[in-house]
């Protein structure tokens, strides 16, 4: 464990790296299955249930130096299976603009307009890779997520650290490959 906490604190922009124990995780559960998006959509932070699930989860707290995903971290869904929206990174932005089916719902999110099947829509947070931990260093299984902002506050609050908005959490969770 001692190697990849290292590994993490070497990253750019990683400002703590924290191991969550069993209990913040129980409340951490708790607080994701209450989260609701603008407008009342219901979330499914799908990369928050699959990185819990593992056995060891790290917490790193970043700044805006640290990497940008390896990929998208939210699209929107509807219950019919449909993606209705998605994020959209810099270097994708030139495939939207100037689509007459697209609304940016903020700087790097479109809704797609001209799909309105009348079903419910929520959003999803899938599990994201995190390739800087692998078996090479002992770790299998593994995945990362954002954490809602009710949790992360609560992370910060658990380990004493201010609740900096420049400053955001990500968890990783894994396997030991030893086992």
């Amino acid at each position: 464990m001692e190697e990849i906490i290292k590994k993490l604190q070497s990253m750019e922009g990683v400002n703590h790296v924290l191991v969550l124990d069993e209990e913040l995780l129980a409340e951490l559960r708790s607080e994701e299955s209450k989260v609701k998006a603008v407008m009342n959509i219901g979330v499914k932070n799908e990369g928050f249930s699959e990185s819990i699930m593992r056995e060891h989860v790290i917490c790193i707290i970043k700044d805006s130096r640290f990497r940008p995903p390896p990929e998208p971290t939210v699209v929107l869904m509807s219950d019919t299976g449909q993606v209705t929206g998605m994020e959209v990174f810099p270097h994708q932005r030139e495939n939207f603009e100037g689509r007459k089916d697209v609304l940016w719902l903020t700087p790097d999110f479109a809704v797609f307009t001209s799909i309105n099947d009348g079903s419910k829509e929520f959003f999803i947070m899938p599990p994201v890779s995190f390739p800087e931990l692998h078996e090479g260093i002992g770790c299998k299984d593994v995945v990362s997520c954002s954490p809602s902002p009710t949790s992360d506050l609560m992370i910060k609050e658990r380990h004493g650290l201010d609740d900096d908005p420049k400053l955001a959490s990500i968890l990783v969770g894994f396997n030991s490959s030893e086992n």
